[in-house]
C-alpha cells in the first residue's frame, strides 16, 4: 500500500465532502453552517483566499484530507483533517500535517492554528506530538470546538 499526499483537484470534490461528512457523523457532531460553506465550495472558501487542501490517497483513491485556511493575521488554520477508519494508524495524518506546515512556511506564515473537540483524543495527541500548544478558549463558529491550539513557525 502506497500512501501519497497530493494537492486538491476538482476531481476530489465529492471525496472531500464525503470524507468530512463521515467524520462529523462518526463523532456525533452536527454539520454546521461553516462546514457547509467549506465542504460545498472549497475553491471559493479555501483555495481562492490563499489556502490549500491536501488529499491522502492510496493507489489513487482518497483516504483522507486536510485543509489549510489563510487567516487574517498571516497564519493558517489547519481544518477538516480526517482519515478513513481503514487507513488510520499508518501515518497519513502526520503526513497531511507535514504538508500543511510546509505550505504555510513557504507562504511565510508565522503560525498554524486549529480548533478541535476534546472528544477527539487521538487527534489532540497527534497535535501535541506535532508541536501544537493549547490556547485559551475563544469565540468560534463551531459548537463542537472546545480545544484551541497553535504552533509557532
Amino acid at each position: 500500500m502506497t500512501l501519497s499526499i497530493v494537492s486538491y483537484e476538482p476531481r476530489h470534490a465529492a471525496a472531500w465532502k464525503q470524507l468530512n461528512l463521515d467524520w462529523l457523523h462518526e463523532g456525533g457532531f452536527a454539520v454546521e453552517a461553516k462546514d457547509h460553506k467549506v465542504l460545498d465550495h472549497p475553491e471559493t472558501a479555501i483555495l481562492q483566499p490563499g489556502g490549500h487542501i491536501f488529499m491522502a490517497e492510496v493507489e489513487g483513491a482518497p483516504v483522507g484530507c486536510c485543509a489549510l485556511m489563510a487567516m487574517d493575521d498571516g497564519g493558517f488554520e489547519v481544518a477538516k483533517m480526517t482519515i478513513t477508519p481503514a487507513a488510520r494508524g499508518q501515518g497519513a495524518s502526520r503526513r497531511l500535517l507535514e504538508a500543511c506546515e510546509t505550505a504555510a512556511r513557504e507562504a511565510g506564515a508565522h503560525r498554524l492554528y486549529l480548533e478541535s473537540s476534546s472528544t477527539l483524543k487521538t487527534a489532540r495527541a497527534l497535535y501535541l506530538s506535532f508541536g501544537f500548544v493549547d490556547l485559551p478558549p475563544r469565540p468560534t463558529p463551531y459548537a463542537r470546538a472546545d480545544v484551541f491550539m497553535e504552533k509557532a513557525l
